[in-house]
């Protein structure tokens, strides 16, 4: 009867959040299981950057209104995704969003510019490729939300505005980089709901045995770790231990769900996802925490990094997971910055600073290793399915 009580308690915990918040910049259970990314959290910056200009928030809307013109940009790079937003501005408004941009430079030119503006003198009005691919007329609807979904698979664009496909062009100049937000000085702009999903990842977990993993065992162990696969599902009990796959990644995005078998309130089945670490070496590498603890009722203060953190580096921001339910974590690596998504809540947003080398511990690895999901003790007891991943591709 208490642990049925202790769900419903948590079940309730989440009803009540949900309902607490806005209505936007939001995702639903059916987003988070298919790997939507909530871009921006409606309340802070977490994961940008400003360029320029200043940037508010106001009732869940990013505005541009400074006196300074400028961009705001995410510090997480992407490649091949969809991505939807929402916009509000005047019949004359002038803004656009940037596409696979770096994070220096003029982001127009170092990526493509999607144009949110219906007078622009070579005809890239609104819903363009500014100088790359023409729209067909689309016209910003004043004073009301107006929406994109754009699609950048490869070489393909594709960008459909208020529901209605306005886009359908091909161009091979900017593979990778940053989404941005545009703010011309005088040109009011709102940007609400902005959503991606990351394409093309490949299952690495066939779902049925552990071929294309292996074990890797620690010295005196009194409880061995057992993986198994069961229900569709990498299943482990005990530790420690770890299974690592046989392929490498240096940059990629990786999706997978957790679930934490937790015995009772008070038991938080602790593990991990390693990368870039040394093939059969034990717990080498980057590790992206799992543990769905905080303290004192306070999802701020995760325990021991928390679901998501970057173990050593820096904490889960929140701890968003709960045990015993399937969370979907969110890594991307790309050089030197590592970002972290759980339930489609980005929780880490870190840049290794330090001089590149093969160990993690006192040096920026950016070198390749295989994922590795972490046994981490004698109550260890984990499920992992859905495991996808892709590789990103090395800017030029």
């Amino acid at each position: 009867m208490n642990r049925i009580r202790w769900i419903l308690a948590g079940i309730g915990l989440w009803a009540t959040i949900a309902a607490a918040q806005p209505p936007h910049n939001r995702l639903t259970r059916e987003e988070i299981a298919e790997g939507w990314l909530l871009l921006w959290d409606g309340e802070t910056m977490f994961g940008w950057e400003a360029h320029g200009g200043e940037w508010r928030i106001a009732n869940g809307v990013l505005i541009g209104d400074a006196a300074e013109g400028g961009w705001l940009g995410t510090t997480t790079a992407f490649a091949d995704f969809i991505l939807k937003a929402e916009f509000r501005t005047a019949a004359d408004g002038n803004s656009g969003m940037f596409l696979r941009s770096t994070r220096e430079g003029a982001p127009h030119q170092t990526g493509y510019e999607l144009q949110i503006y219906d007078e622009h003198p070579a005809g890239y009005n609104t819903g363009s490729l500014v100088n790359y691919a023409k729209a067909s007329e689309a016209k910003i609807i004043p004073g009301q939300w107006n929406s994109f979904e754009i699609t950048a698979a490869g070489s393909h664009f594709g960008v459909v505005y208020n529901g209605t496909k306005v886009l359908d062009a091909a161009d091979a100049t900017h593979a990778m980089g940053v989404i941005g937000l545009q703010y011309n000085r005088g040109k009011k702009i709102e940007f609400r709901n902005l959503k991606l999903r990351p394409l093309n990842l490949k299952p690495i977990f066939n779902g049925q045995d552990l071929t294309g993993w292996k074990k890797v065992a620690r010295n005196n162990v009194k409880a061995p770790p057992e993986w198994s696969a069961r229900n569709g599902a990498i299943h482990v009990e005990k530790g420690p231990g770890q299974l690592e796959t046989e392929l490498t990644w240096d940059d990629f995005v990786l999706q997978l769900e957790v679930r934490c078998n937790a015995s009772g309130p008070t038991h938080h089945p602790n593990s991990g996802v390693f990368f870039r670490g040394d093939k059969g070496r034990f717990w080498s590498g980057y590790e992206s925490q799992i543990r769905n603890e905080y303290k004192e009722g306070n999802r701020n203060a995760a325990v021991d990094f928390g679901t998501g953190g970057v173990y050593f580096f820096q904490p889960a921001r929140r701890v968003v997971s709960n045990d015993n339910e399937f969370f979907t974590q969110t890594i991307i690596a790309q050089g030197r910055h590592i970002s972290t998504w759980v339930n489609g809540y980005q929780v880490a947003n870190y840049t290794d600073a330090r001089p590149e080398g093969a160990e993690v511990r006192t040096q920026a690895r950016l070198a390749a290793g295989p994922i590795s999901l972490q046994a981490h003790d004698p109550t260890t007891n984990l499920d992992f399915r859905n495991l996808r991943i892709t590789p990103l591709p090395k800017r030029q």
